[in-house]
């Protein structure tokens, strides 16, 4: 198949290119009009298909519902957001839960689903703060266990491949030392570390940090806190929540100036309302979560936020057109910035010959117009 576009994201820029697709993966790269194309995009914005990193659910589906057709439909719909692949992601709740939840995203994964790929589980918690859990259930909560972190990597098949942890409760960094060892990716969040427990996290094994702003200490020119520590760590990946209620534009003008192009991550941290109407039947963590006419989500009688129903099209045009972000630095932070982070950048996250064919076509609205993934039509918006 021969996909081509007068604009298609290349080495950080735009250019008439042809994608030649087969078995999955981009086998090469031709200049505009070569050959004959079995999709002309015309000038649409032909782009790597997204990465979401941390997203709790959708469509009436989270992550801990432990159900195999909800994940199923999760991963079949999401396409429609441009997201090619994702971390179905946790939250704090008892060990049962959270193994039944491990061993279904493996099970799927395993038997496959049509739509986009689970990279794996983010594992959110329970190893966090109790001053900043944010709609974490407090009585989820645990003390870090490299031990139980075993168990749970059992339960999942070894399929957890980042977890977000408050560093200052992991003694020792005994739980960052058996992620270090086994190769999950840690980042501090929901956390009320200062600046040098951030940076002796860094030290031993940290690289990256979850919803920054959001669940962790602020920022003081005298105390920095964990949002100076993401502005000041310039090679720590800082995952951000691009919905237009977790951050201000402002804020998300700032994070990107500090990141830089490379290591600032747009993420959803959705919940199962996104897709579906407003209400008050939500849960989230087992919590009761209300969801207004704009899509904010709260836990039920307070001001929490409780995840959000971002879609990531959505965010990237919040990014660029509100937030006054380069689009180079907002394409790379749902593209080639997780998958780094992620160690799969080898083959996510770029339109390059040999990575896998996963591909999202953009309206000049920031709509999605198609979206591709492993060279398999995902969605079509004429559809």
């Amino acid at each position: 198949m021969v996909i081509q576009s007068k604009r298609v994201w290349i080495a950080g820029q735009f250019m008439g290119a042809q994608l030649v697709i087969g078995e999955g993966r981009i086998r090469e790269i031709l200049p505009y009009d070569m050959r004959t194309a079995d999709e002309d995009c015309g000038d649409l914005r032909v782009l790597p298909g997204f990465l979401d990193i941390h997203t709790h659910g959708a469509y009436g589906f989270d992550t801990n519902d432990g159900e195999p057709e909800g994940l199923r439909r999760w991963a079949l719909r999401i396409p429609g957001e441009g997201v090619t692949a994702f971390l179905p992601t946790t939250m704090a709740q008892g060990p049962e839960v959270l193994k039944r939840a491990l061993k279904n995203v493996a099970a799927v994964a395993e038997e496959g689903c049509e739509g986009a790929e689970i990279l794996g589980v983010h594992l959110e918690g329970p190893y966090l703060d109790p001053d900043h859990r944010g709609a974490q259930a407090a009585e989820a909560l645990a003390e870090a266990s490299a031990a139980e972190l075993k168990d749970y990597q059992a339960a999942a098949d070894g399929m957890i491949r980042y977890i977000t942890f408050a560093p200052e409760h992991d003694e020792g960094f005994a739980l960052l030392r058996y992620c270090r060892e086994n190769g999950i990716v840690a980042s501090m969040g929901h956390s009320s570390a200062v600046y040098e427990q951030a940076a002796m996290a860094v030290a031993n094994g940290v690289s990256g940090m979850t919803h920054v702003y959001n669940g962790m200490t602020g920022y003081h020119h005298r105390a920095p806190g964990l949002v100076g520590a993401a502005f000041r760590f310039c090679d720590v990946y800082g995952e951000v929540i691009c919905d237009g209620y977790h951050c201000h534009p402002a804020a998300l003008h700032t994070f990107f100036q500090a990141k830089g192009k490379y290591y600032g991550i747009m993420v959803s941290d959705s919940m199962r309302a996104k897709g579906c109407p407003p209400g008050e039947g939500y849960t989230l963590g087992g919590q009761p979560v209300c969801v207004d006419d704009g899509g904010f989500a709260r836990v039920r009688g307070t001001d929490t936020i409780a995840g959000s129903t971002l879609r990531l099209n959505e965010g990237l045009r919040i990014l660029v057109e509100e937030a006054m972000v380069p689009f180079d630095a907002a394409v790379n932070s749902c593209t080639v910035n997780p998958a780094r982070l992620l160690g799969l950048d080898r083959r996510k996250g770029k339109l390059a010959a040999g990575y896998d064919a996963d591909v999202t076509v953009l309206g000049d609205d920031y709509s999605v117009i198609r979206t591709y993934c492993k060279g398999k039509r995902a969605w079509d918006r004429a559809l």
